[in-house]
């Protein structure tokens, strides 16, 4: 464990003269070469076919992320408190990158990933910040209800009503209420897509801007980088039907759009839209299919592959730079909406 920990610390150049010989290539890709031992370190810590209790499964992302990710940048506000959920106050953290008395700020709603089952407001702590430091704006990061306890839908009514609970109050906030955007990764991703979807049929505003970080769309698993990468990294095919089972009721439940955003009949009026996907990611074609379908209805989209890697980047900056360059490109992005808007 320590050789391994020692070698995600060297320079991406050292790394790759180790690697030689022996560098992932897939259809013409090749995984950065500090991705491949950030996912060679997690294959070496777990057992296939193997699945701890859901309790022990957020303890190791938690552990994940403390080990390799860097701490949060220092921001004028962060607060945590709660909001009225429809099972009870759902916890939020918000993230502000300026002072009160600088002025209003633009929001981004953000639902952290975990594939339902793990993740919360720590796991996810400096990737707000660091969204709400380059973006300039504030973050509303939302703890929502994870399964198994709390099967579909319930992390949906959740985000949901925070989103609906941050419309109504952004101001008492001193956020923008007509600047607000919504993002996730992965498992977020997935609830940031169902919230921007169900949102004007809900009565709530639309979302100016989503940006969704390799989401996971479509729960049949039915996709091109599913079969070319049946046993990926991080998230192999037994691990998100793992999730899978935790977090929905039965089989009807994929084809329900509030599950699988893919399987939405339209698109279009989503909002302006930045997909980020990994090269080495089983949810890759999935982030690509949503991108051209959101394209196909009218919809402006930024569609970014970070062909050399792996799920989870942006949440292992210590280890895995690109993380920080993908970052920098999506805060433009909300950047460049804000403005707009």
């Amino acid at each position: 464990m320590m050789f391994r920990r020692t070698l995600t610390s060297l320079p991406s150049w050292v790394v790759r003269i180790i690697l030689i010989g022996r560098r992932q290539r897939m259809g013409g890709r090749v995984m950065d070469p500090k991705a491949q031992v950030m996912a060679e370190y997690i294959q070496l810590v777990r057992r296939p076919g193997v699945f701890p209790a859901p309790a022990e499964s957020r303890q190791q992302l938690t552990g994940l992320i403390q080990a390799f990710e860097v701490p949060a940048p220092s921001l004028a506000r962060k607060e945590n408190f709660t909001i009225p959920g429809p099972a009870g106050e759902i916890p939020v953290r918000l993230y502000a990158s300026n002072s009160a008395q600088s002025g209003v700020l633009p929001v981004l709603v953000y639902f952290h990933g975990g594939g339902w089952v793990q993740g919360d407001l720590d796991t996810h702590d400096t990737l707000c910040a660091k969204l709400s430091f380059g973006a300039g704006c504030m973050v509303v990061a939302v703890d929502y209800r994870l399964a198994p306890e709390h099967q579909f839908p319930a992390a949906v009514d959740d985000c949901m009503a925070a989103y609906h609970w941050i419309c109504q109050n952004a101001a008492e906030l001193n956020g923008d209420p007509r600047r607000i955007a919504i993002a996730g990764d992965s498992a977020g991703g997935n609830l940031a897509a169902v919230v921007s979807q169900q949102a004007m049929p809900s009565g709530m505003p639309l979302p100016i801007a989503q940006l969704l970080i390799y989401p996971a769309l479509d729960f049949s698993f039915e996709t091109e980088s599913f079969e070319e990468m049946p046993d990926a990294f991080v998230i192999p095919r037994e691990r998100m039907e793992w999730f899978r089972g935790h977090y929905l009721r039965n089989s009807a439940d994929i084809s329900d759009p509030k599950a699988s955003p893919l399987r939405a009949q339209d698109l279009s009026g989503q909002p302006a839209t930045m997909i980020v996907t990994g090269g080495f990611d089983p949810l890759r074609s999935e982030g690509k299919a949503y991108a051209d379908r959101l394209r196909d209805a009218g919809v402006s989209v930024q569609y970014r592959e970070f062909e050399g890697q792996i799920h989870l980047f942006v949440c292992v900056t210590r280890v895995i730079s690109q993380g920080d360059i993908c970052i920098d490109e999506m805060t433009k992005f909300l950047k460049e909406q804000f403005v707009s808007t």
